[in-house]
């Protein structure tokens, strides 16, 4: 039984050696897929930006010629950018959650751990920035549901500064996609690097 326990971890040696290795495929398959999901949601941002941005400049001209008609369609298409931005924002924030916990494995079973350690504080901080745009997101889509279909001065101009709020957070989650291309790049020629 001896003899058999140690020609078994004789040969298992080797293969211990090159553990690291089996873990290049599927690190290099993951930074690949990051890259692509980067690209995608700068696609994204990019669209919801220019939607936004659309809105409001209609919102203004309505507004401008005291066209009641054209703002309640606006109001309407607000509605549905307003409801998409919130499943989207859902989903980032799951994918980002998932990120967290794939890097808290990493960082306790890895050997490159100040590495790993740096990519789970980047996923943790990412978490919290989609937490907080879900969150503004909600707390506005709250105030339109109380404004929507009111014409008075008041709430027109407090619509337009909602809308000009939203234009805002668009432009802040496309810097922080930004951002987030550089460091999946950066992680990627590491990873690159490493194996």
């Amino acid at each position: 039984m001896a003899k058999w326990l140690l020609a078994t971890m004789a040969l298992s040696l080797p293969a211990l050696a090159h553990a690291d290795d089996f873990r290049r495929p599927t690190e290099k398959m993951q930074d690949r897929q990051e890259l692509r999901q980067d690209r995608r949601e700068t696609q994204d941002d990019h669209q919801d930006l220019r939607q936004v941005e659309s809105l409001l400049s209609r919102y203004d001209s309505a507004r401008g010629r005291n066209a009641r008609r054209d703002l309640l369609q606006v109001e309407q298409d607000l509605r549905g950018y307003v409801a998409a931005e919130l499943n989207e924002s859902h989903r980032e924030l799951a994918q980002d959650q998932r990120e967290v916990r794939s890097s808290t494995r990493e960082v306790r079973y890895d050997g490159h751990r100040s590495d790993d350690r740096k990519d789970r504080r980047d996923d943790i901080r990412d978490a919290r920035q989609e937490s907080r745009s879900l969150q503004r997101t909600r707390s506005i889509s709250q105030e339109l549901n109380a404004l929507y279909g009111r014409m008075d001065s008041g709430s027109v101009m407090r619509k337009r500064m909602l809308l000009a709020d939203l234009v805002q957070l668009a432009r802040s989650e496309q810097s922080q996609n930004r951002e987030e291309v550089r460091e999946d790049r950066r992680e990627s020629r590491e990873d690159g690097r490493r194996y």
